[in-house]
Parts: C-alpha cells; structure tokens; sequence
C-alpha cells in the first residue's frame, strides 16, 4: 500500500485515497504496509484512475500493490479484503489490474489466455495459480486477480462476464508477439 491518506494526481484532477479504508484493510491484512515506493515504477493502478474518475469524479480509493508471492499469502490477502468489505457493510469496487499472457505468437497466447480466463470466469483462484504455472503463463497480475477473486467471494452473485478480449496483434497486425487483454466484470 502507498499510503493510508492524501491524493494521487491524474490529467483529470486529483483523487483522494480512502483513509478510514486503508486504516482497515491495514487492521484486517497484516502482510499490507503503508510503501511509498511502492507504485514509483508500477503503472497497472494509475492507469486505471482516469477511466474511474471520468464515470465518477467523487470516489476514493486505496493503492494495492501486489508483489510476487506465493499462493497462501494471496489467499490471506485476500480473506482480510473480504473481511474489511463485510465489516464496512458497503459498497466496494475491487479492482486487479494485469496484462494477460506477454509476448508468444498470437495462436499460442490466445489458447493460455482462455485457460487463465476460463478459471477467472469459474470463480476460481487456486484453479488460476495452478494454471498460470502449468502452462507457463506470463500474466504479470495474476497475484492481484487472484487476491480479488478471494476479497470478493463473500460479497459477490457468482456471476463472472468477459466483456471483451483481444491481443495487441490485433491493433498492431503483428501476430508474432502479443500481449493480451481481457476485461472481466465478476458481480
């Protein structure tokens, strides 16, 4: 976590960082700690605050960054979230941020990407981990995906919908290395 209170700036403005949110995540999460270089060379939360703040200027958030870590310290993760958002009784966007698979020719990253989204669709977070190191996946994000999918599982419908997934090949047309992309709303 970068820190517990003050603002981010984005080309649309500021944007506050939820204090009494981050206080209780830091009492619920015991592996968080307030870093404030945590974010210096990692853009995959500030890339997301425009888009946040262009459908609603009035929102507070809390950084998160995730490093690498083994699967029990993202499962502890995330259950305290899940524990912070019952506790709050309130409305929470979680957010994980990633690229997909990097870097492979376009066939070959689009049969890893619907392994690992066919595992976020089902809900699945241990089913995730072992299929991103089975078939060597380079989802830098996957840590993040899956502490949500463990912060959100008391709180959500059970619902997961891709919403859209493409590679970079096909903006680019270079189909020899990709990088893919999926967003997925889980409700």
């Amino acid at each position: 976590m970068r820190s517990a209170s003050g603002e981010w700036e984005i080309p649309l403005g500021k944007v506050a960082v939820d204090t009494e949110l981050a206080k209780k995540l830091i009492h619920h999460c015991h592996l968080l700690t307030e870093n404030a270089e945590a974010h210096r060379s990692e853009h995959s939360l500030e890339v997301q605050l425009p888009f946040i703040y262009y459908l609603k200027q009035n929102f507070k958030f809390v950084p998160i960054s995730v490093g690498t870590v083994g699967y029990a310290t993202l499962e502890r993760l995330g259950k305290g979230i899940a524990e912070t958002i019952k506790e709050l009784g309130e409305d929470i966007l979680v957010i994980a941020s990633s690229d997909m698979n990097h870097y492979e020719a376009d066939d070959i990253t689009r049969i890893k990407d619907r392994k690992a989204i066919d595992r976020i669709l089902a809900l699945d977070p241990k089913g995730l981990y072992d299929v991103i190191r089975a078939e060597s996946i380079t989802m830098c994000g996957y840590g993040p995906t899956i502490a949500m999918l463990w912060g959100t599982m008391p709180v959500r419908t059970g619902h997961a919908e891709l919403i859209k997934y493409a590679t970079s090949g096909d903006v680019t047309g270079d189909k020899k290395e990709v990088v893919g992309y999926a967003g997925i709303a889980i409700t």
